[in-house]
């Protein structure tokens, strides 16, 4: 009889993946994606101090979006798709200019080409008087030749920004320090997803979910 020039199909099909195999290929991949996420899409920061008080509270927990003002190749923050510009308003976070290895999270004052100027307090973009709704002052007490209650004029450069906390009696912003680049910006914060007020040990159940104006 003519040997058969057909193989067992246990010979020919492919050998099934091992349960381990499967298991490490898919972590791999969860780590990748992952990574993919946090570099170019979202990233979560958690607020260490009141200095965007009372818009975001000491505890609260917050997603940021990184895609929004384009994608960056990794280590080098050149932009290689522009996305969008930021706006006034915008809550920001950043790469802190005076130590990089610190991120900060501030509101857009002021954008490239703008005059921003503070007098007693009242804070000014191009000649009239800013319209933030969210500014707090918890200090009434006006500070004579510093730069916390009265600055500038002072005209924003190219590609940066200029930034102040919400609580503006107790922030460390660009009246200190100057501008943002738009290099070392993050993202936009959008979203707070956890919040935690130490003091009480309590969870803020109505803050989760709040969308971040």
């Amino acid at each position: 009889m003519k040997p058969s020039s057909t193989t067992p199909e246990s010979q020919t099909g492919p050998k099934p993946k091992s349960r381990l195999r499967e298991n490490v290929e898919a972590i791999v991949l969860a780590v990748i994606l992952a990574l993919f996420i946090r570099t170019f899409v979202v990233q979560a920061f958690k607020i260490p101090s009141g200095s965007m008080e009372d818009t975001l509270l000491i505890g609260d927990h917050i997603l940021v979006n990184k895609f929004i003002y384009g994608i960056r190749m990794p280590f080098t923050n050149q932009t290689v798709v522009p996305v969008a510009e930021p706006e006034r308003g915008d809550i920001v976070v950043f790469k802190f200019p005076q130590d990089p290895k610190m991120d900060f999270i501030k509101r857009v004052v002021g954008i490239p080409g703008d005059t921003v100027e503070c007098r007693n307090k009242v804070v000014y973009v191009n000649g009239a008087p800013e319209e933030n709704t969210h500014a707090v002052h918890k200090d009434a007490f006006i500070l004579r030749g510093n730069p916390r209650d009265n600055f500038g004029p002072i005209k924003v450069p190219a590609d940066s920004l200029f930034v102040m906390g919400d609580n503006r009696d107790r922030s460390n912003d660009s009246r200190f320090w100057n501008f943002v680049s738009y290099s070392e910006l993050r993202g936009k914060a959008f979203m707070i997803y956890w919040s935690w007020n130490k003091d009480d040990f309590a969870v803020r159940w109505r803050r989760i979910g709040d969308m971040i104006e």
